[in-house]
């Protein structure tokens, strides 16, 4: 078949994707871990010779990776047919992007000529390390981590190389599983080396070759086309996380996206520097690395969902990512944690895109889903150690309908892992799992409400992680007049006089008989709650999704004690909630707007300008210095940066090899 026209393209385009999905079929049904064959936390890919993704699963997998580039890595080897590499070092090439993440590509030839490559990767529960399933934000260095494998040749001409399988087992605290999902992996890039024979077969060898790239003109002319639609410009937004390490402070994500004709760039200055902690992105300054532009394709697509889907989408954008800070940590930066950070980059660039067309997107998801993981032993004293699944929020609402509930939203497509397999294969018991009444945002269209899980252990030494918990503070905001989400909640023995809060912590230690309850954070919604139809109320309070003081209070919408709705004091709420009505941009909830009362925008600029000024290695420190220093001033002058300033000269004072007050400001008048 020669391919010469967009239909011709189409086809091949279902094909590859075809070749995607069965390998995604066969990597998740012969998996062992449950997070990979129940919660498919794992990418397939067809890649062009250079390492570019042409096509990757629609349906389910981690959908972080449709633009992964893998030529950072692909360089490094000759290849023969029967060669496998594997290389899981967030700092080796840029493509693994923390260590459970274990990346795989084979080469395919065909009549001896290399065609393409196919690749995975998977989320690995354990790789060792400091803590049980290898990840926290209490972590400080990449070497704590867990196992680090460089790129390297896992087959040659077909033969395994023990030696790496003997280590990696060496290293990890559930070598079986390990070997098991390896062995998944592998199964996987064989069935795609497959497909892509059939997809040969069937185009033939010039045209599948030259296709491939006519797959990625296809999507950047796509691309293009919806970035031309949108007006020329610059559009800030910025977004937080809760703190920068346990008990620290917010963790800043800026973002300005610059439009010009049909090109775009998306340039993170202002975001926070570099953390002592693992809530890094490793993207080696990469202008269009996966993890900074997943909130770009979500947008695109938003906006055109028939594009297709493949790093020739983003070939219309580049990405500002300052060195030594969270969008481009360096080397020996922790970057377990990256998911949360790459979350939260999404949250500000889909903000951003709502600067642009509001009309035409979504309020912010909930964000803030935390992956819940399991350490504990049976009876008999065998260790056990699983994620139990994902426990997030929903679907910001938008300009036609709700939010989708307790979906997950940006968090990929990332499933929850039924009851019934979890309390089989862990020993604890599932008291509750299902939706938080009243988290989803107010508006027109209700944000999607959160999931929550309440479970028993009942083994000692036990362990619970929630890897990426966030939200407890800062909430999803609304647009367009909708109400922020609920935040999140995590506490043990909920209920009792032992009942801790435990916020973002991530790690908890449980004796027998403890209970953990975590809610996920709520969406936000879109529209004026009271412009909502009175039914639609009612509808979700019959559901349980609002109960009937929440409908009163954030919709007007008074229920009788008969059920029904109460129509003269309904219609007083409303008059009266519309009278007063002055809808802002965003619905932010009140903790960022006290936070942002002292942390204005020309605070953070002073932050930024002084933070830039300094070796990475003292960046983090000066701005917990300034942090405390200005919660010691009060009263604070209205959007004055000089006590950001006057609190950095007095740090001078104390360690004078730092760039003096002086210099820092002449640099900011120079730009």
């Amino acid at each position: 078949m020669t391919i010469d026209n967009a239909t011709s393209l189409r086809v091949l385009a279902n094909y590859c994707a075809a070749a995607a999905e069965s390998m995604g079929w066969t990597l998740m049904r012969t998996a062992h871990s449950t997070f990979v064959k129940e919660t498919e936390d794992f990418s397939c890919q067809v890649l062009t010779p250079e390492g570019l993704t042409v096509a990757s699963p629609r349906t389910f997998g981690a959908t972080w990776y449709t633009g992964l580039d893998y030529s950072g890595v692909l360089k490094r080897f000759d290849y023969k047919e029967g060669d496998i590499c594997v290389c899981s070092d967030p700092y080796s090439g840029f493509v693994a992007t923390h260590a459970p993440d274990l990346h795989m590509w084979k080469p395919v030839f065909w009549e001896g000529e290399l065609m393409c490559f196919v690749g995975n990767h998977i989320h690995n529960t354990d790789v060792g390390g400091a803590v049980p399933a290898s990840l926290s934000r209490s972590l400080t260095e990449v070497h704590q981590e867990g196992i680090r494998i460089p790129p390297m040749r896992l087959m040659r001409d077909g033969q395994i190389n023990q030696d790496l399988i003997d280590i990696i087992s060496t290293n990890v605290r559930m070598p079986d599983q390990n070997w098991g999902d390896l062995n998944a992996q592998i199964a996987c890039v064989a069935v795609g080396e497959s497909k892509v024979h059939d997809i040969i077969r069937r185009f033939g060898k010039d045209s599948f070759r030259s296709g491939l790239g006519h797959l990625l003109d296809y999507s950047e002319a796509q691309a293009r086309n919806v970035i031309s639609s949108l007006p020329d410009g610059e559009y800030f937004f910025s977004d937080f996380a809760d703190e920068d390490q346990a008990g620290g402070y917010p963790v800043r994500m800026a973002v300005t996206l610059k439009i010009h004709g049909d090109s775009l760039t998306v340039d993170f200055t202002g975001s926070d520097p570099q953390l002592v902690s693992s809530l890094n992105m490793p993207t080696g300054g990469n202008e269009r690395h996966a993890l900074v532009m997943v909130g770009v394709m979500y947008a695109l697509y938003c906006l055109d969902p028939t594009m297709l889907l493949n790093s020739g989408l983003v070939r219309p954008v580049k990405a500002i990512l300052p060195e030594g800070t969270v969008v481009n940590a360096t080397s020996p930066a922790a970057v377990g944690m990256r998911s949360l950070m790459c979350n939260l980059a999404q949250a500000a660039v889909i903000g951003a895109f709502c600067r642009v067309a509001p009309d035409r997107m979504p309020a912010s998801p909930g964000n803030g889903l935390s992956i819940m993981n399991v350490k504990t032993s049976t009876r008999g004293g065998r260790t056990i150690m699983a994620s139990i699944g994902p426990v997030g929020g929903g679907a910001g609402g938008g300009p036609k309908a709700d939010g989708v509930e307790g979906c997950g939203a940006n968090m990929s497509f990332l499933k929850n892992t039924p009851v019934e397999i979890n309390e089989a294969e862990v020993p604890i018991s599932i008291h509750r799992y299902g939706l938080v009444p009243d988290s989803g945002g107010p508006g027109r269209y209700r944000g999607g409400l959160a999931l929550e899980m309440q479970f028993q252990l009942f083994s000692p030494q036990s362990m619970v992680t929630a890897r990426n918990r966030d939200r407890s503070n800062f909430s999803a905001w609304g647009l367009r007049g909708g109400e922020s989400g609920a935040v999140s909640h995590f506490v043990k023995n909920p209920g009792t006089n032992r009942a801790v809060e435990l916020g973002s912590t991530d790690i908890v230690h449980c004796d027998p008989g403890d209970v953990i309850l975590i809610q996920g954070p709520g969406a936000g919604g879109y529209g004026a709650a009271h412009e909502r139809p009175v039914e639609e109320v009612l509808f979700d309070i019959k559901r349980g999704f609002v109960s009937a003081e929440h409908a009163r209070t954030r919709y007007g919408v008074a229920i009788g004690t008969d059920g029904l709705v109460d129509e003269a004091t309904t219609r007083d709420l409303r008059d009266a909630m519309r009278a007063d009505f002055q809808p802002p941009e965003f619905g932010h909830g009140p903790y960022r707007v006290a936070f942002e009362e002292v942390w204005t925008e020309k605070r953070y600029a002073a932050l930024t300008r002084i933070l830039a000024s300094l070796p990475v290695s003292w960046r983090y420190f000066v701005k917990h210095r300034i942090f405390a220093a200005i919660g010691d001033v009060s009263p604070l002058k209205a959007d004055d940066d000089h006590d950001v300033f006057e609190a950095y000269r007095r740090i001078v004072e104390q360690f004078p090899d730092l760039p003096d007050i002086e210099s820092v400001r002449l640099a900011q008048a120079a730009e």
